[in-house]
């Protein structure tokens, strides 16, 4: 199988990382995440640097990181609003293979109300009450959804279980 960067896409709480790292450790395969790259190389949290710096020089420097990683041979799990700045999401279908972790807003909904229980800090989630998280959710992902829609394949996780979509990834990067 000739190697090449796979690109994951979804909304926050669709499990890119997780799913990514699972493919990965099982199918010994690189995996990159691109929030963690850009912890590494500001030295902030993803909140921090959005608090200090703001939105636009997050972006900025993840678009950097994006370009510096092209020809990275394994799987990058990008954030989830990466794909819709700059042109990210045509380059990234132009450099590599680009699939979408696709979930309903509801199965989000859920995943992102649970995950904030736990403590969980998700910077774009910060100012949003409980009783709005679902209308925010639906109303973001709609923003998004033409973006996420450039991906070259589509895995639906709100349909598959954690072992079924891992294996599904498995079998798109090992045909492809």
């Amino acid at each position: 199988m000739g190697m090449k960067t796979w690109y994951l896409w979804g909304y926050m709480g669709s499990g890119k990382s997780s799913l990514g790292r699972a493919v990965a450790r099982k199918h010994e395969l690189e995996f990159q995440d691109l929030d963690e790259l850009i912890v590494r190389e500001s030295g902030l949290s993803v909140s921090d640097f959005i608090d200090q710096k703001g939105e636009l020089s997050f972006r900025k420097l993840e678009r950097q990181l994006l370009i510096e990683h092209e020809g990275f041979e394994g799987i990058l799990s990008c954030g989830g609003g990466t794909p819709c700045y700059y042109d990210n999401a045509d380059w990234m279908v132009e450099h590599g293979q680009t699939i979408y972790l696709s979930a309903s807003v509801g199965w989000l909904h859920q995943r992102l109300a649970a995950s904030r229980a736990r403590g969980t800090k998700r910077p774009l989630l910060s100012g949003v009450a409980d009783d709005d998280l679902a209308e925010f959710i639906a109303k973001h992902l709609f923003e998004r959804l033409p973006f996420y829609q450039k991906a070259a394949h589509k895995i639906a996780v709100d349909k598959n279980s954690s072992d079924q979509v891992v294996a599904m990834l498995a079998e798109l990067i090992q045909t492809k």
